[in-house]
């Protein structure tokens, strides 16, 4: 009998009436999300990533003046979080955390300081000082968001080689390998002025990944080279109608496993939009926009199974489940009442 419950965790920020990390059951059977708690008191753990054997999660967070990274324990039995430690430095906190799969390594993304720093970990997960900072310099064309480097990702490559680093602020998505600890910089591709490069998610082929634009409400889709770490730009897709007017910025990118699907957030559209990915090129066509249920549709989430999708409305304070179809790609939208004070992030433990 297959799984029917799964266990989930949201980001949050603090500023109104969240205290920091919760915890969520997603109930299959019952298409249900229910248990929702706080499980760690923390100021705004805006990201957080769970290491592959579901033993620690690491959470983006601040602390007075400074900001940094939070690792926890994973309680196996309760889901419950014990906090193992925190290392912060002066300053805003990050907007991103990665981790690769043996959990040695944990890669943090600061929007607000515009630079990426790499961590490695004790046995017990908690986090060693930082080891390697990169700083970028720079602007952009959008003389309000692009004044300096804003750095929005830090992640591995899937065959975990080297580290993708994003930044919206000089629209570069910039390669590293990781050498004796450091981050060495290995290429780095310019994508259009004044699109804003926000988030990466790679097709399970590895050779192929997609970028989400905050700025510019598109999807850069990318021929990667496995051997070099270069990109190659081969398509752009608007993520939002042609006549929208309003306000809208590019959040959240995530790929389904059999890579024939790809699935964006658009913050003041407030919509999910879907795409097909072409089995011979893998560039994306365009299937539909689906009502995110709420206002500002920061993230959202496959369940395991990935015949559901959980999203997170940051202004409005809820989440929201969909029914995905797995042939069609498209989504149904099933209760958008879920309530969670300013979610950021949905996590679940991975299966």
């Amino acid at each position: 009998m297959s799984k029917r419950k799964f266990n989930g965790f949201i980001g949050t920020y603090t500023k109104g009436d969240s205290k920091g990390i919760y915890s969520f059951v997603f109930d299959k059977e019952k298409e249900q999300i229910t248990d929702i708690e706080l499980v760690a008191e923390v100021k705004n753990p805006t990201y957080v990533t769970i290491s592959e054997d579901n033993h620690y999660l690491y959470a983006v967070g601040a602390d007075v003046d400074q900001g940094g990274l939070v690792a926890y324990a994973i309680n196996q039995e309760t889901k419950k979080l014990q906090e193992l430690n925190r290392q912060m430095t002066e300053g805003s906190s990050p907007c991103y955390v990665g981790v690769n799969r043996t959990n040695s390594k944990v890669l943090a993304a600061y929007y607000h300081r515009g630079s990426v720093e790499l961590f490695e970990t004790n046995h017990d997960g908690s986090l060693k000082p930082r080891k390697s900072v990169v700083q970028f310099a720079g602007n952009g064309p959008n003389k309000d968001r692009q004044e300096k480097p804003h750095t929005h990702y830090a992640q591995f490559t899937p065959d975990e080689k080297y580290v993708v680093a994003v930044d919206l602020g000089i629209d570069q998505i910039i390669t590293f390998e990781v050498s004796s600890g450091e981050l060495k910089e290995v290429s780095k591709l310019t994508v259009r002025p004044g699109s804003g490069p926000r988030h990466l998610a790679f097709h399970p082929n590895g050779k192929i990944a997609y970028c989400m634009t905050e700025l510019s409400n598109e999807v850069i889709v990318l021929q990667y080279n496995q051997e070099e770490g270069t990109f190659q730009e081969l398509q752009y897709i608007s993520t939002i109608p042609e006549d929208f007017t309003e306000n809208s910025q590019g959040a959240a990118i995530r790929v389904t496993k059999d890579g024939r699907f790809v699935y964006v957030s658009n913050r003041g559209h407030n919509s999910i939009a879907s795409f097909k990915v072409n089995e011979e090129d893998s560039t994306l066509s365009f299937i539909e926009y689906t009502s995110s249920g709420g206002n500002w549709p920061r993230d959202f989430q496959f369940d395991p199974t990935e015949e559901y999708v959980i999203g997170s409305n940051q202004e409005s304070g809820n989440l929201v489940l969909y029914k995905r179809d797995t042939e069609s790609g498209r989504l149904t939208l099933i209760d958008n009442t879920i309530k969670v004070p300013s979610p950021v992030c949905v996590a679940f433990l991975h299966e």
